[in-house]
């Protein structure tokens, strides 16, 4: 008995010894998590990426535009037809589209410019008293995008595919956009730049401090092209011998975000 409450007296003293020596590595863990931040050998390196940081520094934006004259006119035009059959209005649209397509090419426009943008057949229905439906017939739509590489040449070539499409001929619209904008984004890229330095240094100046080196930069840029809307009525008879088309002027916009350091 005595033998068995020795042993007992034993493992309790040794637990007790193994939970003091615990106590004293957890003690010097927390010690050691608690020094002051310069202790520590990387705090220098750790200060400098602090500072340079993206709540460090000076944070500006800048713009640039450029006018530029759209020499590139995009029309959307096609024909649609509707007749009882699916195979009647199919070929009814499908000779309004070889008119149209032929007179474009005898107007200039390349083959490579002409693309089909949609082409659809759904059926045409009417509904009736009492929840039934009549069927009218099908309805053939087929539309293409033309990029006409001359301005000047816009007005004639609607009024002409006008003409070749005849009733069936649909014109959605036409936009104005610049063939090559290489060359404009790299003019407003550079206004927008300086715009940004000009205003990073005015910050500096009127602050007091030092302008560094930037060390954060992304653009964005904006180009609306031209869109007008042309409906039939203008496409049809009347005094002026030619449809009026004014390609005008259009902006592109590119904005910078720039940061600096502060010395």
């Amino acid at each position: 008995m005595k033998k068995g409450l020795l042993m007992v007296v034993g493992l309790l003293a040794a637990v007790a010894l193994l939970g003091a020596v615990g106590c004293v590595s957890s003690g010097d863990a927390d010690a050691s998590a608690t020094l002051p931040y310069e202790s520590s050998p990387q705090s220098a390196s750790d200060l400098q990426l602090n500072y340079n940081s993206q709540w460090m520094g000076i944070w500006v934006s800048g713009q640039g535009k450029v006018t530029v004259v759209p020499d590139v006119a995009i029309l959307t035009l096609g024909v649609e037809a509707q007749a009882p059959t699916v195979e009647e209005a199919m070929d009814e649209a499908a000779v309004a589209m070889d008119q149209v397509i032929a007179t474009l090419r005898a107007s200039g426009v390349a083959e490579k410019d002409i693309k089909t943008q949609w082409f659809n057949i759904y059926p045409v229905r009417r509904w009736l008293d009492g929840g039934y439906e009549l069927l009218l017939g099908y309805r053939v739509t087929n539309m293409v995008t033309v990029k006409i590489r001359d301005v000047e040449a816009t007005g004639p070539i609607i009024d002409a595919v006008a003409k070749a499409g005849g009733d069936l001929i649909r014109i959605q619209g036409v936009s104005f956009t610049v063939d090559d904008l290489s060359q404009y984004y790299a003019e407003a890229r550079t206004e927008a730049v300086a715009d940004a330095m000009a205003k990073a240094q005015q910050l500096a100046g009127l602050s007091g401090i030092q302008l560094g080196k930037p060390f954060y930069i992304s653009e964005s840029g904006v180009f609306v092209p031209i869109y007008r809307d042309y409906s039939m009525a203008m496409l049809e008879g009347g005094s002026v011998p030619t449809t009026p088309i004014s390609p005008g002027e259009t902006e592109i916009t590119l904005t910078v975000q720039m940061a600096f350091a502060i010395q």
